[in-house]
């Protein structure tokens, strides 16, 4: 039998696998606890619900991505510099780690449980750095509505990832390039218009 910790890795592990590759409404505990190698009792200690397991599988991808992001604010202070690298990080993360993206933003399980608040709130937090980047480079702006503006980057950011990870993107364009041309096109639909 693995220690606690390993065994709650294990477990989030075996299920992020049978999520992705049956769907939420072919999960149980018992099919976790198979693929894993202990009982759907062992389970029920560290997670109290099918819907908290799977609730953890999205808090991890977000802390993840989070801590991507964080670094990125970290080594560019200049916010132009930042947002294009948040854009380009935000992609790369996506593209190089499906399993997450897909649990964090694709699953769409009806009988799922809401996402706790306090949980959200820690998501939401990888809007707010964008949102950050944005107003620090329109600070002059008043009517500037920083979070309406990242939101509208994240649907251009996601529909990129989706359209990619759907396999829906032309195979003879150069996944660097198409990456670069959505980070472009991030950048210029922040650029203040004149009037």
């Amino acid at each position: 039998m693995a220690r606690n910790g390993d065994l709650r890795l294990q477990i989030l592990e075996q299920a992020r696998s049978l999520l992705l590759a049956e769907g939420y409404a072919q999960v149980s505990m018992r099919k976790i606890a198979n693929a894993v190698g202990c009982t759907p009792t062992s389970i029920y200690l560290y997670f109290d619900s099918k819907d908290s397991l799977f609730h953890s599988l999205i808090e991890e991808g977000m802390a993840r991505l989070h801590e991507q992001l964080e670094t990125v604010v970290s080594m560019y202070p200049n916010p132009e510099d930042r947002f294009r690298r948040l854009c380009r990080g935000y992609l790369e993360f996506g593209l190089e780690n499906p399993e997450f993206y897909e649990i964090m933003f694709l699953l769409h399980p009806e009988q799922m449980m809401r996402y706790p608040t306090e949980k959200y709130r820690k998501a939401r937090r990888n809007l707010q750095i964008f949102a950050d980047a944005i107003a620090d480079s329109r600070s002059d702006e008043p009517d500037f509505d920083p979070i309406l503006s990242a939101t509208v980057v994240w649907s251009l950011l996601h529909g990129a990832i989706s359209l990619h990870l759907a396999k829906r993107v032309d195979v003879s364009l150069s996944t660097p390039a198409f990456i670069e041309q959505v980070v472009e096109h991030s950048v210029q639909m922040l650029q203040p218009h004149s009037s």
